[in-house]
């Protein structure tokens, strides 16, 4: 079952211009479903570099002169490039065709930006154009209940779906967004088997962890601590690590968009918490399925962290989607003033309380320290985590 993305309007966009696409998002996330049904139709040849076969076709093209090259692949419309990072040459390639001016346009995918974004970088200035592929964003996963129109305004499925509005998001809470996950009649188990060494395949891969279980044990205390600050000092402790090899580590699941790391926000670093940050997942399921907790339940004991995960995973998921316009912090002063969200774009800044239950929201250290005031995101109102429409 497809279910219709926001992302696909960014990729024909890309496909319309002139540039190389290169399209970035963890394993099973829907990249390459995403490309099948936009590409639905024309004549575009997918090759996968986790195929040996196709890698090796890819590489005795890359023989020939660009023309040669093209009609070997079977001179196609769009050149669809799977798990680019798996050959470290093919952005080079890619740019010697794309500047041949040849009559087809190329989309690189990757599972990690560990090597395809330097590549590209390098090899593509200018002539790329990016799209990050995250999770399915909640009001996505509706596409999957008849009950929820695919045109329903989010006002009128909280006043005429309430209770159907909140068993989905349990869902979501608990199970996650990955599309494979939302459409599965066994959802815990697939998450499992995503959640062992597939989803890090990538981070396996590049030969930088030479102990695996230390990976894993990583993951377990970060999802522990979804939602708080986390002292890297602490982690290395724990785990009996030397510091930078913790930043590695860390810095190695967020390029393979495992989690993603949220700053503190600052202006005045004597009052302010500065250099502190929180880790946080992409997806809540992945982080559940690495404390074995699966749970519907509304008074689960985490639920407070889990939402607050859950909310600032939407943004930023929406924030990618339209090409991370905005920065995203946490901010807290010495004083143990707090604020769970700041979203900063251009000069123009947000703050976000985010509370399972409908609570009063003072948020007034914010307020005076920057004459915003606060916001309140409660679990009533899933759709409250758009806030790039104001």
């Amino acid at each position: 079952m497809y279910l219709k993305r926001q992302a696909e309007q960014p990729l024909k966009d890309i496909l319309a211009g002139e540039k190389v696409g290169v399209i970035l998002g963890a394993r099973q996330v829907g990249k390459t479903t995403l490309v099948e049904h936009v590409l639905a139709g024309q004549p575009a040849v997918f090759l996968n570099f986790d195929v040996e076969v196709d890698k090796a076709r890819f590489q005795a093209a890359a023989a020939l002169s660009p023309g040669e090259a093209l009609r070997s692949l079977g001179n196609p419309s769009v050149l669809v490039i799977d798990e680019a990072q798996r050959l470290p040459e093919a952005s080079r390639i890619i740019k010697g065709w794309h500047d041949a001016r040849l009559p087809a346009k190329f989309l690189l995918l990757g599972s990690s930006s560990l090597n395809l974004l330097d590549q590209a970088a390098e090899s593509l200035t200018g002539r790329n154009r990016k799209l990050v592929l995250p999770p399915l964003l909640f009001f996505e996963t509706l596409g999957t209940q008849v009950w929820a129109s695919a045109d329903a305004a989010p006002d009128h499925l909280r006043q005429h779906f309430a209770p159907q509005l909140r068993a989905s998001l349990m869902q979501r809470l608990n199970f996650g967004s990955y599309p494979e996950v939302v459409t599965s009649g066994d959802p815990t188990q697939l998450l499992r088997e995503l959640s062992s060494d597939y989803l890090w395949k990538d981070v396996l891969q590049t030969g930088l962890v030479k102990t695996p279980d230390l990976i894993k044990r990583l993951l377990s205390l970060l999802a522990h601590q979804a939602g708080s600050e986390v002292s890297v000092n602490e982690l290395a402790t724990q785990l009996q690590m030397a510091r930078p090899t913790v930043d590695r580590y860390l810095d190695l699941l967020e390029q393979t968009f495992v989690i993603f790391r949220l700053p503190s926000f600052s202006t005045n670093p004597r009052k302010e918490i500065a250099k502190s940050q929180k880790v946080l997942f992409w997806d809540t399921g992945i982080r559940n399925a690495l404390l074995n907790a699966f749970s519907t339940d509304d008074f689960r004991p985490d639920i407070g962290a889990l939402w607050e995960n859950w909310v600032i995973a939407e943004v930023a998921k929406r924030n990618a989607l339209l090409g991370s316009p905005a920065e995203l912090f946490f901010w807290r002063t010495r004083a143990q003033s707090e604020v769970d969200l700041v979203v900063k774009q251009g000069t123009s800044l947000r703050a976000f309380e985010i509370k399972w239950s409908p609570r009063r929201v003072s948020g007034r250290a914010f307020r005076d320290a920057y004459g915003v005031e606060v916001e309140s995101v409660h679990s009533d109102n899933p759709f409250a985590v758009d806030i790039f429409k104001k």
